[in-house]
């Protein structure tokens, strides 16, 4: 069932319009603008509905924190108002509002256009779906794993739950590809694709390819030392995978990663986090690959 956020300090609007909605839909209301902010932050709608006036914070300036956000800029928002002017309607559309539905509402015409704009919102999300994913792996591609990065970068700092960054890269591959081609190349990046996302342990577990033969993983959840052993039993299965490698350079592909772990601040930079997550790594290449190497704890532990 699809969720719509109702945002409407009116206690008899918010019912009414939740009466109307909640056979179809599963429906949230929140009655501050900053409720409804942190509710759409944090959650996936499929359509928020918003009145314009309201204390404090109004429908129009909230409107226009949700389309600076990025991880609520593509749900579509439909402004209830009884500002029926030209002027306030350019308004809301400038803002990024999808449609208007003006007091008092004729139940009908609700049901209607929030169909319409749900519709919508589901065949979008299916063609975005189609370009966040890699097309030779399968698995997520970059722009999905920035998206989801930092939503659960929100979560975990919300939450006050570790929150781990792991980089992977495959050794040597360069050579790799000079001696068995590109089409050899690409059957070892789907397989190393493989192995990361089918030994995902739990529903908030995510991979991605990074780019070239380099992966990216996030696991919400789970302590530094556990999240090291988990990544090392990750390294073991794709060594174990047994693919040739050059004799000179190494017996088998084989992939050196490094990682962080840290319960986020709300002051924190998740960019900060990235940049040990990779400078792990390279400390795992500079210490001679097929290993890992993970800071959390304001320790290092290396395999």
């Amino acid at each position: 069932m699809e969720k719509i956020l109702i945002v409407d300090d009116s206690v008899i609007q918010a019912s009414q319009l939740k009466s109307i909605l909640e056979a179809d839909y599963d429906i949230t209301v929140a009655q501050t603008a900053e409720d409804g902010l942190r509710y759409a932050s944090s959650e996936d709608f499929s359509l928020i509905l918003l009145d314009v006036i309201m204390p404090g914070m109004d429908g129009f300036t909230l409107l226009k924190r949700l389309q600076d956000e990025i991880i609520t800029r593509s749900v579509p928002v439909i402004l209830i108002t009884s500002l029926s002017d030209i002027e306030n309607e350019q308004r809301g559309f400038t803002l990024g509002a999808v449609d208007y539905i003006t007091k008092p509402f004729h139940p009908l015409i609700v049901q209607a256009r929030v169909n319409t704009h749900v519709k919508l919102y589901q065949y979008r999300r299916q063609v975005e779906q189609q370009s966040m994913t890699d097309q030779l792996t399968g698995i997520a591609n970059r722009r999905r794993y920035e998206r989801y990065s930092l939503k659960k970068w929100k979560e975990a700092s919300r939450l006050q739950i570790p929150f781990s960054i792991c980089m992977f890269d495959i050794d040597h591959f360069k050579s790799y590809n000079d001696t068995f081609g590109h089409p050899a190349g690409d059957k070892v990046i789907a397989a190393v694709a493989n192995i990361l996302s089918t030994n995902l342990r739990r529903t908030t577990d995510f991979v991605a390819r990074y780019g070239g033969e380099e992966f990216i993983s996030i696991v919400l959840g789970d302590d530094a030392h556990n999240t090291f052993e988990y990544i090392k039993q990750i390294r073991q299965k794709i060594e174990e995978l047994h693919i040739p490698h050059m004799p000179s350079v190494s017996q088998w592909v084989t992939v050196s990663a490094g990682g962080v772990t840290v319960i986020p601040k709300s002051d924190d930079q998740y960019s900060t986090y990235l940049n040990i997550a990779d400078t792990m790594l390279y400390d795992a290449k500079r210490f001679g690959r097929n290993r890992v190497i993970w800071f959390g704890d304001d320790t290092k532990m290396w395999q």
